[in-house]
Parts: structure tokens; sequence; C-alpha cells
């Protein structure tokens, strides 16, 4: 009766593994599809790229302002995160627009930003 049972548990435990190994590979499989059409879509159009962009964000402390090379750095939970401010980028404390002269160090942000070419670019950065 024991060795039925051991048998018989050996069994289920085989298929529940296996049953879950199918599964991961039938989810893995459409997601690779998806990532492969986008791809040839954007050799065809560079700029369809950039409009399709995901939108980041970051909240942290300021650590570092370059307003020459117009770039924020900012530590936040994953690392620090350092953004191309350009004139697109709206900079608010409070309902206020400013300019990236009036980011310091120190300074608690929050920062929307896009990523492309392993650029950062800022869309808005909030005070």
């Amino acid at each position: 009766m024991k060795k039925i049972l051991v048998v018989a548990l050996s069994l289920i435990f085989i298929l529940a593994v296996t049953s879950v190994t199918f599964a991961a590979e039938k989810q893995a499989a459409p997601a690779e599809k998806k990532e492969a059409a986008p791809e040839k879509k954007t050799e065809t159009a560079p700029a369809a790229k950039a409009a399709k962009a995901v939108e980041k964000h970051v909240k942290g402390d300021i650590t570092a302002v370059d307003a020459k090379a117009m770039t924020v750095t900012v530590k936040g939970k994953k690392g620090d995160v350092t953004v191309t401010v350009d004139d697109k980028t709206e900079i608010k404390v409070g309902k206020d627009k400013k300019t990236i002269a009036d980011l310091k160090a120190g300074d608690k942000v929050k920062i929307k930003y896009h990523e492309a070419d392993g650029k950062n670019t800022a869309k808005s950065i909030e005070k």
C-alpha cells in the first residue's frame, strides 16, 4: 500500500512540474514575438521608436546639477539616474515654472523621463 501511495505522489509531482514548465514556455513565446515585431517596425520608421518610448520616473534627492551640460543626477531607490534637460522639459516648483538654474543639490524632486538610444531625456521635473 505504501509503494502505491509513493508512486502515485511521485507521478502527481512530476505532472505538476512539467505543466508549470510548459505554461512558462507558452507565456515566454508570445512575449518574444511581441518584442520581435516592434523591432521590425522601428527599423523602417525610427520616429515611431521615439514615439513609443516608455515613460519612466524617479523620485529622490538631486546629487548633481550641470547647467552647461544640461544634466541633472538624482539618487533614487534603485540608484543614481542622470537625465538630460532640453527646451521641452517642464521644470516646476509648485505651480511656478522654473529653469535648470533653479535646481540645486539636495532638492527633493520627481522626474518623468524617456529613455532612447541609451540617453535619458527629462519630460518634467517637479520640486
